[in-house]
């Protein structure tokens, strides 16, 4: 019997844009927000390109959608993916759609499925167009679920600057959220910053939480009551 607390989600891939060798992170990534009751990918199987992802459908149980490459320039897959999560999102029957691309084209379907009141989140990589980041409820960037060493080999280390990036975002959501008392709640700013930055992730910064990257900052004050959390601005020495 399914929980119905839990978040039913539908998953579509674009295969011609998302290297096979992500599958398995990608979907462990998803399960973190609920029960994956649809799995598609669309590509077209008839390309070696699309072997390795015709390994991996019965390893992760995806469906697969095969469109064959009928124009030069023209891609098919993306065309099916967004017809069947349109179809997908008349049905009613899902709380959230996953969209995994680094392609900007999705951004409209992005913005529709919003539109009717349901969560939509997207995994790409880092160049993934700033447009389909922000039509999304969250961004998720692929380069965060890699193990550091094969990260490493796509991305700099973080430094100052990204640091002090963090820090105005997180300064940002705090004094948005801040009824003037000073301290507040961690949960709080999280929610602020997924909300004012849907591709926000500490992970982009080195750290697997917020409250070690605040930490890392230094320039907050962290207040532990228990097991409550609560963050204000370090107040500047004159």
């Amino acid at each position: 019997m399914i929980d119905a607390n839990i978040p039913r989600l539908a998953v579509f891939i674009d295969g011609d844009n998302v290297s096979a060798a992500y599958a398995e992170v990608i979907l462990e990534e998803i399960a973190s927000f609920g029960e994956i009751s649809l799995r598609r990918i669309y590509g077209d199987f008839s390309s070696s390109r699309m072997n390795r992802w015709s390994d991996n459908q019965v390893q992760f149980g995806i469906v697969a959608q095969h469109v064959p490459s009928t124009t030069t320039g023209k891609n098919a897959s993306d065309i099916a993916l967004v017809i069947d999560a349109i179809d997908q999102l008349h049905s009613g029957l899902y709380d959230g759609f996953f969209i995994v691309s680094s392609d900007g084209d999705y951004t409209r379907l992005a913005h529709r499925i919003r539109e009717e009141g349901v969560h939509v989140y997207g995994i790409g990589e880092r160049k993934t167009p700033e447009a389909f980041r922000m039509a999304c409820k969250r961004f998720i960037y692929i380069e965060n679920l890699l193990p550091k060493a094969e990260d490493a080999k796509t991305g700099p280390a973080v430094e100052k600057a990204d640091l002090n990036f963090a820090y105005n975002r997180i300064r940002t959501a705090l004094r948005a959220v801040n009824d003037g008392n000073g301290e507040v709640h961690l949960s709080q700013v999280v929610q602020e910053l997924n909300k004012r930055y849907p591709d926000f992730d500490p992970r982009s910064f080195g750290k697997k939480r917020l409250l070690e990257l605040i930490e890392e900052i230094s320039k907050f004050k962290v207040t532990k009551q228990g097991n409550v959390v609560f963050v204000q601005e370090k107040v500047k020495q004159k």
